[in-house]
């Protein structure tokens, strides 16, 4: 009888300590999840003719000012690329990312890629990441597969500290001379 109690109380805290252990499983299926989504997504090639060309603008503010000039307040930043046709590809040809001084300050690929309809992806500026400064942007250069292509371009902005916290987007616009 001692060794059954001796079992059942084995079995019980092992159930209760199992779940408080950090096992990051989801976590790392999800991660694979995303980046294979980015694999699928890569073309070699962009088809040739495509009646769509355009290329997209959006600010961007990996920090901004708070109480003075001299204090600033860094945040997430992320450039959301979203197809919102039901039936046409776009194709994103250039991801880039400028400062607040026009200096290039990351090209974010090589190869193009094939967003699907209705699909989305993101690109993101750590908070860590300052190298932008308080006016950067990214520049999308995208075609498609018909003009009444119209897809959703914004930047998102987020960051807490403490029991503060801020959140708000930019839409992306067209910079192209049509």
């Amino acid at each position: 009888m001692k060794n059954i109690t001796s079992n059942l109380l084995y079995v019980i805290l092992t159930l209760l300590i199992l779940p408080s252990c950090d096992f990051d499983f989801q976590g790392h299926e999800r991660k694979k999840k995303v980046q294979d989504k980015y694999d699928m997504m890569k073309v070699n090639v962009v088809p040739e003719g495509l009646p769509m060309r355009d290329t997209t603008y959006i600010p961007i503010y990996s920090q901004i000012y708070n109480e003075t000039k001299d204090t600033r307040f860094n945040l997430t930043a992320t450039a959301s690329l979203r197809n919102t046709s039901f039936k046409h590809n776009i194709y994103i040809t250039s991801v880039e990312y400028y400062d607040s001084f026009g200096e290039l300050a990351k090209k974010f690929q090589d190869t193009p890629l094939k967003l699907g309809p209705m699909q989305s992806m993101e690109y993101v500026i750590e908070e860590g990441d300052i190298t932008g400064g308080t006016g950067p942007n990214f520049i999308i250069i995208w075609q498609a597969e018909s003009t009444d292509v119209a897809p959703l371009f914004e930047g998102v902005m987020i960051s807490n500290h403490a029991q503060q916290g801020i959140s708000f987007t930019t839409k992306g616009i067209s910079i192209s001379n049509k």
